[in-house]
Parts: structure tokens; sequence; C-alpha cells
């Protein structure tokens, strides 16, 4: 046996020992490659490698807008802009069978994709929406699941961290700009089928509606809604009209927000140092991510796994359906024991080669992996999402699953449609000509 085929080995068994072991995914990431690398000392100099391959992994100027759109999204989650946009949205659909279940979905839509965070959608929407729904009847486990499902959207509509980690991890054959465009219809698409089986549910079950608000009202929560709406416009517009780079507008994503929620009097500049102290300890956890995965992703490549694993997909299946369908269920694995991040930049080096070669596009990839990913935070043991979703409605994960299955359920439909249906994910690029 050689000493590649060893060093491949030994990295895969000490990853996933760690994780089993609940090491922390970022130091199981790191000590596994270091210990591989140490097995190619003759090669290279083990733990200077390690080093110089975390330190350059974060060496880019996309990465800046990280950040930047954390600290954004951190501002918009104090400034009030959840209530402003959770209002707006009762006022369009709470007349209708299940209405505030409508409102949970819709208002996850249009926080996350401000705040370009799943995780503060769930918090922010769930801890409003889910005593306001069991107020008027809804079970508090079925209003979890409403939240940790619909919160997963903001990962696909823009602006959106994970699609600047895709576009780094492609080697730039998917740009920021096309993938914040082709992330919007795949987003509402999801929240649409989500929507459609609350529907079925409010109807079975005989849920409560509210009273038709008058236009009158819709435009008064437009009005208050407007500004935090716009601040999507400004950013998404700006970068696919080529005003700026995703960069710079993760920088006006900050100051937008920060003048709207001063303006606003949800929050005063002695709440800022708090806000940038949190932004600060949440972006660090991403970058140790980051330089961690890049190494691994590093090795993966001198080791030779992505050719690999794209002969043996390629030998063993001659029909590109059945290679893409084994691809998903790699990657929904993966996503049930695997932080997002990481998960994309190890295993984009590895997959995309694969499905390039058999015609889909970079950019119909990525949106294709985040979704399948998107569904891991909804799933245990990792489930990041499932586990703040649960806390936020205080009632156990047990209690969550059972309602919860459905929606996965859902998710794994339109998982497969984005797959097999190109033209969801490029539509819009293409008629932008990105």
């Amino acid at each position: 046996m050689s000493i590649e085929v060893i060093s491949i080995i030994v990295l895969f068994a000490s990853f996933f020992t760690l994780l089993m072991l609940k090491v922390p995914v970022a130091y199981s990431i790191g000590i596994s490659t270091t210990i591989s690398l140490l097995l190619n000392i003759d090669k290279l100099p083990g733990l200077t490698t390690i080093a110089q391959r975390m330190t350059t992994g974060i060496d880019s100027f996309a990465l800046l807008a990280i950040p930047f759109f954390v600290l954004a999204g951190e501002i918009m989650k104090r400034g009030g802009i959840a209530n402003r946009l959770i209002n707006f949205a009762k006022s369009l659909v709470a007349s209708l069978p299940g209405g505030l279940a409508y409102v949970n979905v819709l208002a996850s839509m249009l926080f996350g994709a401000i705040s370009g965070s799943a995780i503060a959608a769930t918090s922010a929407i769930g801890s409003i929406m889910t005593d306001r729904m069991e107020e008027e009847g809804y079970p508090r486990e079925f209003s979890a699941s409403v939240n940790i499902t619909s919160s997963t959207t903001g990962l696909l509509i823009p602006p959106s961290n994970i699609l600047i980690v895709y576009a780094l991890a492609s080697g730039g054959t998917a740009s920021v700009a096309a993938l914040f465009i082709a992330g919007y219809l795949p987003g509402i698409l999801l929240g649409v089928a989500i929507m459609s089986y609350i529907a079925f549910v409010a109807i079975t079950r005989k849920f409560t509606k509210g009273s038709r608000a008058p236009l009158s009202l819709i435009w008064t929560y437009f009005r208050k809604a407007f500004f935090s709406l716009l601040l999507l416009v400004i950013v998404v517009g700006g970068i696919v009209a080529g005003i700026f780079t995703a960069t710079e507008a993760s920088a006006i994503a900050v100051l937008y927000a920060a003048v709207l929620a001063l303006v606003y009097g949800d929050i005063s500049t002695k709440d800022f140092p708090d806000i940038l102290l949190t932004s600060a300890k949440t972006t660090a956890v991403v970058m140790f991510l980051i330089c961690t995965s890049m190494a691994m992703s590093w090795l993966f490549s001198f080791e030779g796994i992505p050719e690999l694993i794209s002969g043996f997909l390629l030998e063993q299946f001659s029909n590109k359906i059945v290679i893409f369908l084994v691809i998903n269920l790699v990657l929904l694995i993966i996503g049930t024991f695997m932080d997002m991040t990481p998960a994309v930049l190890i295993f984009t080096p590895i997959f995309l080669p694969v499905v390039v070669a058999l015609g889909m596009d970079p950019v119909h990839f990525g949106i294709v992996l985040v979704l399948n990913l998107c569904i891991g935070l909804c799933t245990p043991p990792v489930g990041t999402i499932l586990f703040v979703g649960s806390g936020i409605a205080n009632v156990s994960v047990s209690q969550v699953v059972k309602p919860l299955l459905p929606f996965l359920l859902i998710m794994v439909i339109v998982l497969l449609l984005i797959t097999y249906i190109p033209g969801i994910s490029m539509y819009l690029p293409r008629l932008f000509g990105l």
C-alpha cells in the first residue's frame, strides 16, 4: 500500500473519529489534515505547509465581504427590522387560513435575505412569531418547524455569505454576482413550496385566520419596511450593474444598516461596541473554519482525490441523471454532520469537476450544493438551525422532528427540481448576461 493511500485513509479515519468524539469541526479538520501531512514529511515540510495553506486560504479580497455582511446582519437583528418585516408580511397574508404560518415564512425569507444569515433569521423571527402563533392555536413544534425550514431561504436569496465562500472554492469559475442573481428563483421556489404544504395543513387542521388588512394599513406597513427592503435592491442591484464589487457592497450594507437603525431609534451609538464584539466573534469562527478547510482542500488536490472520485463516478455510472442523484445523496449525508462552510470548501473541488464534465454550469452546481447543505442544517446530529429553532421555541428537538419531516421532504423535492431543471437557477444569470 502506497504512502498516498495510507495518507488518505488516515485523513478520513482521523477526521470522522474526531467528529464522533465531538471535537469542534474546525479543530477536527485541522488536526486530521496535520496528521496526514506529517505522513508525507519526505515530500512536504508538514507543519510549515499547513500554516502556509491556512494563511493563504483567507488571503482573498472577496472574503472581506463576510465580516461586513456579518456586521450588517447583526445591526439589523438588533435594529427592529424583524418587527417591521413581520408586520408588513402579516398585513399581506394573515387573512388566509394558516396566515400566521405564511407570515413566518415570508418574514424569514425577507429577514434572512437582508441579514444573509439563517441563524439570525431563525432567532429573530422565531422569537417573535412562535408566541404569536401559539396564541392563535398553532402548536409550538409546528411553528418551530416552519421557522427552521423557512430560514434557510436566506442562504439562497442574496446577499448570502455561503455563496461568497462557494465562489472562492470554485476557483473563480462562478462569480459572486452570477451566484447572487441565480439564488433568487430557487429561494423563492423553496419558500412557495413550504407555504404550499402549510396551506394543506391549515385546511386539514382548520387553523384560524385573521381579518383582512385594508389597503391603507398595508401601505403603512410597507412604508415602514421600505427602507429595510431597499437594502436588497442597493446591494444586489449595485453588484449586478457593476457599480461595485460584492466586498464593496458589504461595506455599503454596514453603513446603510447603521444609519437606518440609528434613524429608527432602535439602537444607539452605545450599542455599537457590543455589536462589533459579537460580529467579531462570529467572523473569527467562520474564518477559522475557512482556514482549516482550505488546508484540507489543498491536501485533497495534492493527493489527487478529486481526480480519483471524478474518474470513479464517470466510470461506474454512464447516466448523468444517476451521477447527479449520487452526488446529491452524498452531500445530503455530509450536511447532516458538517457545517456548511467547511463542507463547501472541501467538497466543491471534489464534485465540481465531475458535474462540469457532465455539462452542469458551476453557478447551477453552487445553488444545488448550498440547498443540499441547507437541508443538513435542519437535521440532526449537527443541525445548527434545528437546535437554535427548537431552543427559541422552547421545545425539545425530539418534539420538533415529527412535524419537521414533511417540510424536509418538501425541501428534497425542491432540490431535485433545481438539480434537474437548470433554468430555475440559470434563467436570471443568463437574462442579465452573467
